[in-house]
């Protein structure tokens, strides 16, 4: 697996990190077991970044990350990330209130079972709060020693410029892959022009960019996938059709699609950590193939021929979806 450092300053992680939303049941049901044999395969496979949230499953997925913790004993084998920001409420989906944050925050490392975090983001931004203010709370933890390094979810390049500013940001998360190219808009540029990585999640288009991509009776059993433009009749069996060539171009090069799709991601620059998200050790063993490919121009030439940028139908978000992400062309 290669390595990458998470930021300008920080700890040399795989390329290939992992998304631990998929420990709720956001894609499907989900178990405890199987989420605690993904965390055991991150470690044969040398996946040494894990990133969650405190409103993935409402706090379930870092309550399985620490349980696993906890059960393996000794020094935590990854860099591990989380995030606050959302409040789920619906009088006020977010808050980036201090007060707010440190509480959100040490609730997650109680659930973690550690001292600190490799990583904090903000989640998502409220508006009302100046991004000055967020990026000085967000600093402050870093000087309790409760956080490691503060990023920012789903941020523009102009916010970002300006956190930054105030205290050094090691990481930016947000969608990209092959169906998802708007980070190269902007903020793929801002974060290495201020030495910041850039974490990839979806980086197989929500399963649109593998072998199995999910169809139209599994998508009507996911709250988030049975609203999304893209996954909503006619876009999906458009979409499906289209990957069917890069599908193709994976078998012929003899590797599974999303290992090709993760493969793509990770020449796009030295500071792309995508960060996939399975229920499955048999996916997670796809897409960690993906984090050791070295990828010709020709074949990089090939994949842009067969997925040429804006290939997708649908936009990325639904109208609801789009609350929250920063927008920047």
């Amino acid at each position: 697996m290669k390595q990458r450092k998470l930021g300008q300053n920080g700890p040399r992680v795989s390329v290939l990190g992992y998304g631990a939303m998929s420990f709720t049941d956001f894609y499907g049901p989900a178990t405890e077991a199987g989420s605690m044999s993904v965390l055991d395969a991150c470690v044969e496979y040398g996946i040494t970044h894990v990133d969650t949230s405190n409103v993935y499953g409402m706090g379930r997925s870092e309550t399985v990350i620490g349980e696993w913790l906890k059960r393996r004993g000794g020094a935590p084998p990854f860099a591990i990330a989380t995030k606050g920001g959302i409040t789920r409420q619906t009088d006020r989906r977010f808050n980036n209130e201090r007060a707010h944050l440190e509480q959100a925050l040490d609730a997650s490392l109680t659930r973690l079972g550690v001292d600190a975090v490799d990583l904090y983001y903000l989640h998502r931004r409220e508006p009302e709060v100046e991004i000055e203010e967020v990026a000085e709370t967000l600093s402050s933890f870093v000087k309790a020693g409760k956080v490691k390094a503060i990023g920012f979810s789903e941020i523009a390049p102009s916010s970002l410029r300006r956190a930054h500013a105030v205290h050094p940001v090691a990481a930016v998360q947000s969608e990209y892959s092959l169906s998802t190219r708007s980070p190269e808009m902007g903020l793929v540029q801002a974060c290495q022009d201020i030495g910041a990585s850039l974490v990839a999640f979806s980086p197989v288009g929500r399963a649109l960019l593998t072998d199995r991509p999910h169809q139209a009776d599994a998508i009507a059993e996911m709250d988030f996938m049975k609203v999304n433009p893209r996954f909503i009749e006619p876009n999906l069996s458009a979409n499906i059709a289209i990957t069917v060539k890069f599908r193709e171009l994976a078998s012929e090069m003899g590797i599974a699609t999303g290992s090709l799709a993760i493969a793509w991601l990770t020449h796009q620059g030295d500071h792309i950590l995508p960060i996939p998200g399975t229920r499955h050790v048999s996916h997670l063993s796809e897409l960690a193939k993906g984090g050791s490919l070295e990828l010709t121009e020709d074949d990089l030439k090939r994949i842009e021929e067969v997925l040429p940028i804006g290939w997708a139908h649908g936009d990325r978000y639904s109208a609801g979806q789009w609350n929250g992400p920063e927008r920047y062309c």
